[in-house]
């Protein structure tokens, strides 16, 4: 039987897309699908979609529903979307191989602000695959954002618009370690300013479709997982019922202000076992 991986590969040998084309990262959430909306009704471009699969979000198995729905919607309801928008491809995050550099990145950015693990297996898996320029839904007040501004450049893509990348003359850095294969196409906008422009596009009741709760409970939005903390901080707070927000009200203000404390802790404490671990160097004091 073949790995994930191995069958990613066979799709690329079997479905390529061409210069005008996007790689899209697509979980089925907000950010991801008006893009893929912006590039299948307004671009009318072919995309190639990805969706790489963590055995630990509780989620996976609703974004895949809702991708499936939502490719549904958009085959019957836009034809001319049959063609542009390619098979789903799917990768196991534990089939991923994270280079030293990358991780060494990751935790060097991590002194500075909390992002999640999932930025080391997306760089790790687009250089495995030779993927450039693949499209992530970072947008105004996204942590990846504000971490990128200053090394960020605005580009023109073959297909005709103008996305944003981390500038390849700041290769010596961390941030373009990590975020050097991405590109950033919705990086001036917030999620209600996508809302706003999915209205006028008449796109509302596909994007009233997306998902975004890693922790779902009872199949609605927790209320307390970092999607719904932003989802209801970024001013799109409807999306989460009324009892999840009251507690996820108490949560904001009680609970999280002490995660940043002691997750800082607990990589002090990691720190000063690896060097308590480390054996004696010859000559000072060893043997």
């Amino acid at each position: 039987m073949r790995s994930p991986l191995e069958n990613v590969r066979s799709m690329q040998a079997t479905h390529p897309i061409g210069d005008a084309g996007v790689n899209l990262l697509w979980t089925g959430g907000w950010d991801s699908t008006f893009r893929l909306l912006q590039l299948l009704l307004v671009h009318r471009v072919p995309i190639v979609p990805y969706y790489l699969e963590d055995p630990t979000r509780a989620s996976t198995g609703v974004e895949l529903e809702t991708m499936a729905r939502i490719a549904a919607v958009l085959h019957e309801t836009y034809p001319h979307t049959r063609d542009l928008l390619h098979p789903l491809r799917r990768a196991a995050v534990t089939d991923i191989v994270v280079e030293a550099d990358i991780a060494e990145a990751l935790h060097d950015i991590r002194r500075r602000s909390f992002i999640g693990s999932q930025y080391a297996w997306l760089p790790a898996f687009c250089r495995h695959h030779g993927l450039t320029g693949m499209e992530l839904g970072v947008h105004v007040d996204d942590k990846v954002q504000a971490l990128v501004r200053a090394f960020a450049v605005e580009f023109d893509h073959p297909a005709g618009f103008c996305s944003v990348r981390v500038d390849p003359a700041r290769a010596d850095s961390v941030e373009y370690t990590l975020f050097g294969c991405f590109s950033f196409p919705l990086f001036r906008v917030d999620k209600r300013e996508i809302e706003r422009q999915a209205r006028a596009g008449g796109w509302t009741g596909i994007m009233e479709m997306t998902w975004f709760c890693h922790t779902p409970v009872r199949g609605r939005p927790c209320g307390i997982c970092a999607p719904c903390v932003y989802t209801i901080e970024e001013g799109l707070a409807r999306r989460v019922p009324w009892p999840r927000r009251v507690l996820s009200f108490f949560y904001r203000r009680l609970a999280l202000p002490l995660k940043a404390p002691a997750r800082r802790l607990r990589a002090t404490l990691r720190s000063a076992r690896a060097r308590r671990s480390r054996p004696p160097t010859p000559g000072f004091g060893g043997t």
